[in-house]
């Protein structure tokens, strides 16, 4: 055996209570995740990742963004981003810009008809966010599950200028 490559210190295991919390956790967000992409599907036409797409450019100034922040704020790389901008183009709810200060640059932008579609889409999709979610929890577990999340976030928050992230790739 080749002691070389082997680690000096045995790995901190999770204990048996921190892996039922944890396969917890991934099975209620991959069940969440599922029923808000069919919810989505089946109202709008669209997967929840882009249903967010248009939510960050609506509450954005002027319904634009350059899109490596869309990215960036979307947590997916370019090129994925690039193909859904290409979806909501074909359906007509976001068109692209050149931008004038960057030959590379271009934005996203909603257009009146995305606005539309997201308005008309919003309600149902709270619907479904509240009744998975918020409906099955006192108001102490939501401010609880909030602030636990927000601490999780903050801990994979990159930090490092080099570090790889799906948007820069």
């Amino acid at each position: 055996m080749n002691t070389a490559s082997t680690s000096a210190e045995e790995p901190r295991w999770l204990t048996a209570e921190e892996q039922r919390t944890w396969r917890a956790y991934m099975h209620a967000a991959t069940l969440l995740e599922d029923h808000l992409d069919r919810q989505l599907q089946r109202d709008a036409g669209m997967p929840h990742i882009y249903y967010g797409l248009l939510v960050q450019l609506d509450e954005a100034p002027r319904g634009r963004l350059r899109m490596t922040e869309l990215a960036m704020n979307a947590k997916i790389t370019r090129s994925r981003l690039s193909h859904a901008i290409a979806r909501l183009e074909k359906s007509g709810w976001v068109r692209r810009e050149d931008c004038p200060s960057d030959k590379r640059g271009q934005f996203a932008v909603l257009t009146d008809e995305g606005r539309a579609e997201l308005r008309r889409t919003a309600p149902g999709h709270v619907a479904a966010v509240r009744q998975a979610l918020f409906d099955r929890l006192s108001p102490e577990q939501q401010k609880t599950l909030g602030e636990i999340m927000q601490i999780v976030a903050e801990g994979l928050q990159p930090k490092e200028a080099g570090a790889d992230l799906p948007w820069l790739r």
